[in-house]
């Protein structure tokens, strides 16, 4: 097994070839030619003088530039940092600025929004060269422009910087966020990656001449991971999907004959209930693995009896964890697949422990830690959180809570951290309060995740109004909708006197979490 993406991206096009390793539209290119591009866009980064263990920062959409972008920075033996394509333009920033980025390769205007005038109008210091793979903006240069640079630097000089890269260097950072409200960057190696989706690839059956619509997104180790760089270890055909639309995809199965889809449960949940499935030839599918929130027993069924995928799979992981710890086996039955995230991955050490550390019997709930070669680095340049989360004898502390059985698999039951997840994407509450302090009129916050029968889990804001202020449900729903991302916007608001908190201040959750029950039962 190669230990570096370099090495990786030469060995499948020697191995590969002309086969097709990437179709977006009326773009495919092979493995030998997505080395080549990818070569081309390392030159044009030295010719900039890119320096080893440089940040490049990503905010864009999936398509086919974005590899080959991050390919060259890694070749160049830099990392690339994802950022989520529902950032505002302040959010963006403030990662931007955290890892000091002087590069970022993004787009014009996508489904309404500019990215790259969002950033202009940020602080962004560091940030000297704004990359477009479609789309004007003022001060920002083109892709093609921007691999028209790679002349000016031998393919010879790229080729030695990418033999350079190692095993233990840092590929990318990938932000997620704590109970502090700061999003933090978590740093995986380039061996990290390769050998955890080594095995996932390995177990879910990824192979050669799968053609694999990557409908998660990039920035998220679902869409990168356990997606493009996957299709490059296997031989698959990667195919972007910039956006989840369900007509679309269902036209894309069956143009496309697509065998593999991961996905989110809502997006099989939107398949299932479109009145024109069985217009669509969707006989190609064969694999998907499904979690990012509750999978119904009866999903994994009609996934099965309805959807025709012959190998069903739940997981489980964290950024932290370079995005998997456990995963599901292709012959487990769908109550196992539905109601556990399946057993840890070979050489992976797991526990779930008691308040004191002590490890929990089997069948008792307890705080999952993990140990082993796919915990993360630490947090970029945040050494107190890097001690926080992983202690003295390597345990990452995940702040979840399951139960394990005898077998060996993990169901989790709560999250110490009371993050909630939204159509896939985590919602950490403590962020999402930061940001509602910012608005004007708004003296208390808390946030917490409430059910939705379509997104799975949806946030429920309870706000306090500043003396002689006045707020209202719906103009704290506008508020958040220009200031943070989608999924981070609060689907209800509650406007309340006061927060029930205990004798040290700390509100307590539980209790709103019975209000909330309360009034969505009314």
């Amino acid at each position: 097994m190669e230990t570096t993406i370099p090495r990786l991206l030469w060995a499948s096009a020697a191995r590969f070839g002309d086969a097709p390793a990437v179709e977006d539209g009326a773009t495919t290119l092979s493995f030998a030619e997505l080395a080549d591009a990818g070569l081309r866009a390392a030159r044009a980064l030295l010719t900039q003088g890119f320096e080893p263990g440089e940040r490049v920062a990503l905010w864009a959409p999936n398509r086919w530039e974005w590899i080959v972008a991050a390919l060259g920075v890694q070749l160049a033996g830099g990392a690339i940092v994802t950022l989520n394509t529902r950032y505002k333009g302040g959010e963006a920033a403030y990662q931007i600025n955290k890892c000091r980025t002087r590069w970022v390769f993004t787009v014009g205007d996508f489904l309404g929004f500019h990215y790259a005038d969002a950033l202009r109008a940020e602080d962004t210091p560091s940030l000297e060269h704004v990359v477009l793979f479609d789309g004007e903006a003022e001060g920002a240069m083109g892709f093609d422009t921007f691999l028209g640079g790679a002349d000016a630097t031998s393919e010879g000089d790229a080729r030695a910087r990418a033999e350079a890269v190692g095993p233990d260097d840092v590929a990318d950072i990938i932000f997620t966020s704590g109970t502090t409200g700061l999003p933090k960057g978590v740093m995986a190696s380039h061996a990290q990656n390769l050998r955890t989706f080594d095995v996932w690839s390995g177990v879910v059956g990824l192979r050669e001449g799968d053609r694999y619509l990557i409908v998660n997104p990039f920035f998220h180790t679902f869409g990168y991971k356990a997606g493009w760089l996957a299709c490059l270890m296997r031989g698959a055909t990667a195919l972007p999907e910039a956006a989840f639309d369900v007509d679309t995809v269902l036209e894309r199965i069956s143009k496309k004959r697509i065998s593999v889809l991961p996905g989110t449960p809502t997006l099989f949940q939107s398949l299932l209930a479109h009145p024109k499935l069985a217009n669509h030839d969707i006989s190609s599918l064969r694999m998907c693995s499904t979690g990012g929130a509750a999978v119904p027993v009866e999903l994994v069924r009609r996934m099965r009896d309805e959807l025709g995928f012959e190998t069903v799979v739940t997981a489980y992981g964290l950024t932290e964890s370079t995005g998997l710890v456990t995963v599901c086996h292709p012959g487990d039955d769908p109550e196992l697949i539905a109601t556990t995230c399946g057993r840890p991955i070979p050489e992976i050490e797991v526990r779930c422990v008691d308040a004191d550390g002590n490890e929990t019997p089997r069948g008792e709930p307890g705080e999952v830690w993990v140990r082993g070669y796919n915990v993360m680095q630490g947090y970029f340049e945040e050494e107190e959180a890097t001690r926080e989360a992983l202690d003295a004898d390597g345990w990452l502390h995940t702040g979840d809570v399951a139960v394990m059985d005898e077998r060996g698999y993990l169901a989790i039951t709560d999250r110490i951290k009371d993050m909630f997840i939204m159509g896939g994407f985590n919602c950490y509450p403590a962020e999402i309060e930061s940001l509602l302090f910012e608005m004007e009129g708004v003296a208390q916050a808390a946030v917490i995740g409430v059910p939705d029968a379509r997104m799975g889990e949806v946030g429920m804001a309870f706000v306090v109004p500043a003396p002689g202020a006045t707020l209202s449900s719906e103009g704290v729903v506008a508020w958040a909708r220009e200031h943070m991302a989608n999924f981070k916007v609060p689907r209800h608001v509650v406007v309340a006197d006061t927060l029930p908190m205990n004798a040290s201040g700390k509100v307590l959750k539980n209790e709103l979490r019975a209000e909330a029950e309360r009034r969505l039962d009314s």
